[in-house]
């Protein structure tokens, strides 16, 4: 259970660190940098500690595929970048695959 709480945190701390990855504007930018550097030193670390618990394969699967999802609904709500049909519906397969992954492999880690 503290696998998937640690690989919540790694999620919601990458997010951040590449939503501001963008409005650093190449590191230009003193604050949004920051973040950037927090933000992915926070997902490492709690990535790290998921690892003592779950599979490589499937916490790296689960971590990538909820991280797309939530960093389009984050570009899409911030930047105005819009995801068209064909994005929203590969997002949905994503989505798809991680659940499977969780609820019905048996690398899932439970």
């Amino acid at each position: 259970m503290m696998g998937y709480m640690y690989l919540a945190i790694a999620i919601i701390g990458e997010v951040i660190a590449t939503s501001a990855l963008k409005a650093s504007e190449g590191f230009t930018k003193l604050w949004p940098s920051l973040l950037v550097i927090a933000g992915y030193g926070v997902a490492f670390y709690s990535l790290s500690l998921v690892l003592k618990t779950l599979p490589v394969g499937s916490a790296y699967a689960i971590w990538c595929g909820l991280g797309i999802v939530m960093i389009s609904v984050v570009a899409a709500v911030l930047y105005k970048q819009i995801p068209d049909w064909p994005a929203v519906i590969g997002m949905g397969l994503i989505i798809a695959g991680v659940m499977v992954i969780s609820l019905f492999s048996k690398t899932g880690g439970h």
